[in-house]
């Protein structure tokens, strides 16, 4: 049985929301019966559904102060424990190439934090930093590239 947050959001992600020719969404309700079927937990399903709500919840909230490119991220001992260093290299890699400002930074591993798994590896951090970019208007360039390397990858781990 699919137990995990991430599991259901992912699942979620791909079969609800990426479409992007589905202009209307289907009702949390719905989605509720399609999970369920699918197998996930009520309480899997539900901490999903809170977990997007508090994503939705920064979709137009602008950092309150701006950071200068020369800034330094200094993780916490939780978020270290959480995001291992190629993980935290790669959120660096993604704000330096311009992917990820210092805002979409700490909303990723906000969201990384609220998800409540001990450990998260690069291909879950991944989904996290997509599901993120989906959120935020105005970063569709941003999206298409994290979309690409997320698919790619997964294209060429099945072979």
């Amino acid at each position: 049985m699919k137990e995990n947050v991430l599991d259901v959001l992912m699942y979620l992600f791909e079969n609800y929301y990426m479409d992007e020719e589905d202009e209307v969404r289907p009702d949390q309700e719905y989605l509720r019966v399609e999970l369920r079927k699918a197998g996930f937990p009520n309480a899997e399903i539900q901490k999903a559904f809170e977990w997007l709500e508090a994503l939705a919840a920064h979709r137009d909230v602008s950092p309150p102060v701006t950071q200068k490119n020369h800034s330094l991220r200094l993780f916490s001992e939780g978020e270290c424990e959480k995001l291992d260093l190629e993980c935290r290299g790669f959120l660096m890699f993604l704000e330096q190439v311009g992917i990820l400002n210092s805002s979409g930074r700490e909303l990723v591993i906000d969201r990384v934090m609220a998800l409540g798994t001990n450990y998260m590896d690069i291909d879950q951090l991944k989904w996290v930093i997509l599901m993120v970019l989906f959120n935020k208007p105005g970063q569709e360039a941003a999206y298409a590239w994290m979309e690409d390397l997320v698919f790619e990858h997964m294209a060429g781990s099945i072979h």
